[in-house]
């Protein structure tokens, strides 16, 4: 058992911690929806992860993102992969660095319980919730995190039975909207925190 482990039975039962092992979670994109997200789900019990995302880390990343400045110009997945076994040395990540398309979009989540939408493009986010709508355990996307002083506007919305989408479903990441860390972290979180909800109960 691993050090967080350990600590997280003070909190929750050994079945529970079992239960939460065996969930394999799919997120596409780790940036700053994804890497926090998936973080967070870490920190909970999770383990078993597939990341998918063909970006490399730039400094603008890192005011939002769960990287480091040590690992600018290294691929998301494998530095995501890196960091969150920091938090958990159990952690399992199957780690992708390929762009998500029409061709492949169908087969790279077929085998994961929950699929995280956590793309910064709408043609993306698109095709994950048109993809794993009817197929997946649990979908969860995002419309609408960027700027600030507005963090309350960001809810939960439940459009199907398996399928929520975090946001305010206005704000546009743009030059007078810039993704800020405490409103993308609040979207995270609440990803997150659907997830949670859904295996343990609300």
């Amino acid at each position: 058992m691993s050090v967080l482990e350990q600590g997280l039975l003070r909190y929750l039962k050994p079945e529970v911690i079992a239960k939460l092992h065996s969930v394999k979670i799919g997120i596409a994109g780790a940036g700053g929806l994804g890497s926090n997200c998936a973080q967070m789900l870490v920190r909970t019990g999770f383990i078993n992860f597939k990341i998918v995302d063909f970006d490399c880390i730039e400094s603008s990343n890192l005011n939002r993102q769960f990287f480091f400045s040590h690992q600018v110009g290294l691929p998301k997945v494998e530095a995501l992969r890196d960091n969150l076994r920091l938090i958990n040395e159990a952690v399992a990540v199957e780690a992708l660095q390929l762009k998500v398309d029409h061709d492949n979009a169908a087969g790279l989540f077929a085998d994961c319980n929950v699929v995280v939408e956590a793309f910064d493009r709408p043609e993306y986010k698109k095709l994950i919730v048109e993809t794993y709508l009817h197929s997946a355990e649990l979908l969860v996307a995002v419309s609408g995190l960027a700027g600030w002083g507005k963090s309350e506007d960001i809810r939960i919305h439940r459009r199907k039975e398996n399928f929520y989408v975090v946001g305010d479903w206005v704000s546009a990441i743009s030059d007078d909207c810039p993704p800020l860390a405490p409103q993308v972290h609040v979207a995270a979180a609440k990803q997150a925190d659907i997830i949670v909800a859904h295996y343990l109960g609300k």
